[in-house]
């Protein structure tokens, strides 16, 4: 047969139908097989890891049934096994031990039955294991704590019984704990305080009893903890506040008693949501929750909640979802655009509530306002004898407070001038670093460069993988410092490995691409060096700039930033480099105002495939990752695609990726494929600032919104490729 000698077949994304040929199964060399994102149906070929030298099995996302062939383990050699997205039955072979190098286990989505076998215990390489919603039962074996590489773990929407195998807290590696929608039962075990990289913890919808750990926030990476839909009692631990880092806080429809603490208000980070609904809680709304300025959905409904809501809360600017309903609070809704723009139902089923966005008034009657004026009168009258005695005692009290303040200013300047000089003394020894341009290695001077980094502020932006600095060289040339947030040290355990694609990248000649132009390493931070852009990025420029009409950037400058960016993008997916992080705060914009991608090396240093980044985060940023990636927990160049197209978007309505007007479970895409529905034309979706200027530009930003409805297609075999994405573009910037 001409094919015998094949080792890699690829026929993913083309949408075939039929079933696989048998005659694949007896592809001797065959290493890898891919037929992802088909429609394919049948069964998958028996013997196909019997006769081939299989190594990648990648079918998901066709319709596919029948059982897991054993076979395919049976050579011990499968390295990734994905059937995600399927129809599949039966059980998961206890074959599967067999391959100690298999790395990445992936077949949720499916019909899958029985247990998972204690077997997979021999799996040493395993990082990933995915068997969400399927029917799986009985208890999490704990034979998945010999597994120390594990990273993923998700078992979520099975029926999965028992408790919680305290063994899990050995592995160390662990990022992502998911086993929502199960019937588990019992206490939270403390001994998944052992899981010191967890960043991901979500044990909703079981039936889980017993406290919340008040340590439970000692595991210092942890971002997201879902505990909602238990039976989980007691009080919310203070120590909650001590969840530095935490996007999302679920604690929803359990039995929690007690108060809701004020330390909740340490949780900066907080931004997805803080749900306590449907517990027991009692007592007042700390006013401490105005400090969660970027939190974007508060739920306290169905409590025992009272007092007034805090004036405080005025300080959580993100808001667009709240819901204060059916607890005991009184006094008026503090007159805030989030509260107001809230429906009624927000704040039902508190009766002595009052004020908008709720029908009842909270004005009283003539005359209990006649008899409160006459009570002020008298007031007035008792503090104005008062006040002369105490103005005396006030006038001198300041002098003297302000020698005090004095006295104390003066000390506590010399001792920040001694915690400066100690912070100088204590600065971490580099040990590595290099600046790639012969041209630049004279004015960079790498300890100025960490010292840069120990000031918060130097810091321009904090973004998904990384914060980045300002940092002034004692030669007077200024670079860019990046930061990596590493959700483990697999990159300054592998320097080498590191420098050689820093090294390899910084050769990547393209006008619209930062490159990096040298690294530090120190202690486990790792310092990526960038030319510095004095402009912000494109985020900045188009939603920040809305407010200063003067410096709204118009339709072909726009143009042109979007023809940057994608062309940019060509060239990554041209050298097989595929962006994790695609986003208008990405887009960086130098002097001239020309755009270039940046975090391109994280591409690259965190590579989701060998778990060397937070699998949380490596889709991307809020707003731009593609719907696919739920199910498929890859990166791809058609998912690549989908966030350019938001950024296009963005460019087009100056709208940003999530936005409250949208509705809820609306994001921008959303919002712009279902116009017709809403009767709107495509002129009314563009901004109504550039697309009225002239009809030419009109005509140019609704040829560049189809290119963007292409790009968001659902369907990623849909999506056109960046090329031709450039090709269309430049088309539109030439119709003049």
């Amino acid at each position: 047969m001409v094919l015998e000698k094949l080792e890699e077949f690829h026929v993913s994304e083309n949408g075939l139908n039929g079933s696989i040929p048998h005659w694949v199964g007896n592809l001797s060399n065959l290493r890898v097989f891919t037929a992802y994102e088909n429609e394919l149906v049948g069964e998958i070929p028996k013997g196909l890891g019997l006769v081939s030298e299989l190594e990648l099995l990648n079918l998901h996302s066709n319709q596919l049934v029948g059982k897991i062939p054993k076979d395919i383990f049976e050579k011990g050699k499968l390295r990734v096994l994905v059937l995600t997205q399927n129809r599949l039955t039966g059980e998961l072979p206890e074959e599967v031990g067999i391959c100690s190098g298999l790395s990445s286990i992936r077949i949720g989505n499916n019909e899958l039955v029985g247990v998972i076998p204690r077997t997979i215990g021999n799996v040493s390489a395993l990082t990933y294991f995915e068997a969400d919603t399927n029917n799986l039962s009985g208890e999490i074996v704990a034979e998945f704590s010999k597994c120390s590489n594990l990273t993923l773990l998700n078992l979520a929407a099975n029926g999965f019984t028992g408790t919680i195998s305290t063994e899990l807290g050995q592995l160390m590696n662990l990022q992502e704990l998911i086993l929502s929608g199960n019937s588990l039962f019992g206490e939270i075990p403390k001994s998944l305080l052992g899981c010191g990289n967890l960043n991901k913890l979500d044990l909703s919808n079981n039936r889980l009893n017993g406290t919340i750990p008040k340590e439970l926030c000692s595991m210092p990476r942890l971002q997201y903890l879902l505990l909602d839909q238990n039976s989980i009692r007691g009080d919310i631990p203070h120590e909650i506040g001590n969840c530095l880092k935490l996007l999302e806080l679920q604690l929803g429809r359990n039995y929690l008693t007690g108060t809701i603490p004020p330390e909740i208000g340490h949780m900066r980070s907080l931004q997805i949501a803080l749900n306590l609904s449907f517990n027991h809680l009692h007592g007042p709304l700390p006013a401490e929750l105005g400090r969660l300025d970027k939190l974007v959905s508060l739920d306290v409904s169905n409590n025992m909640l009272t007092g007034t809501i805090p004036q405080l809360l005025k300080g959580m600017m993100s808001l667009f979802e709240v819901n204060f309903s059916n607890n005991f609070l009184s006094g008026p809704v503090p007159v805030f655009v989030p509260f107001q723009k809230s429906p009624n139902s927000s704040f039902f089923g508190n009766k002595e509530l009052c004020g908008a966005p709720l029908s009842s008034s909270c004005g009283y009657s003539d005359d209990i306002e006649h008899s409160r004026y006459n009570h002020r009168v008298s007031y007035r009258i008792v503090l104005a004898v008062i006040g002369s005695g105490v103005a005396v005692f006030v006038s001198v009290t300041v002098v003297v407070v302000l020698f005090m303040m004095r006295e104390k200013q003066e000390k506590a300047a010399g001792k920040n001038v001694e915690v400066e000089e100690h912070v100088e003394d204590e600065q971490p020894a580099i040990i590595a670093g290099d600046v790639f341009l012969e041209n630049l290695k004279q004015g960079i001077d790498l300890d100025a460069v960490v010292k840069a980094t120990m000031k918060e502020s130097n810091k321009l932006s904090t973004g998904t993988f990384s914060s980045v600095y300002k940092a002034v060289m004692p030669s007077g040339m200024i670079v860019s410092v990046k930061k990596l947030k590493s959700m483990d040290r697999a990159i300054t355990q592998h320097q080498n490995k590191m420098i050689r694609e820093l090294e390899r990248l910084s050769k990547l000649c393209h006008d619209h691409l930062v490159t990096p132009i040298g690294f530090v390493i120190y202690e486990d931070v790792a310092l990526l060096l960038h030319q510095h852009l004095p402009n912000g990025n494109l985020s900045q420029l188009i939603h920040e700039s809305s407010k200063k009409p003067e410096y709204q950037p118009d339709w072909p400058m726009r143009l042109s930033i979007a023809v940057g960016v994608a062309e940019g993008l060509a060239f990554l997916h041209s050298v097989a480099i595929i962006h994790l992080d695609v986003s208008s705060s990405n887009v960086l914009l130098d002097s001239g105002y020309k755009p270039v991608l940046g975090e391109i090396e994280i591409s690259k240093l965190l590579d989701p495939s060998r778990g060397t980044a937070s699998i949380s985060s490596v889709a991307g940023s809020f707003g731009y990752i593609p719907p696919e990636y739920a199910y498929t927990m890859q990166v791809t160049a058609p998912g690549n695609v989908y966030s350019y197209g938001v950024v296009l978007l963005e460019i087009l309505t100056s709208r940003a990726p999530v936005e409250e007007e949208f509705g809820e479970g609306v994001d921008l895409v959303k919002w712009v494929h279902g116009a017709s529905g809403r009767e709107e034309t495509p002129e009314q979706i563009l901004d109504a600032k550039l697309s009225t200027v002239s009809f030419a530009w009109r005509r140019e930003m609704l040829a560049a919104l189809k290119v963007a409805l292409l790009c968001t297609d659902i369907t990623p075999a849909k999506r056109p490729k960046m090329k031709k994405v450039v090709e269309m573009l430049q088309e539109v910037n030439q119709s003049k």
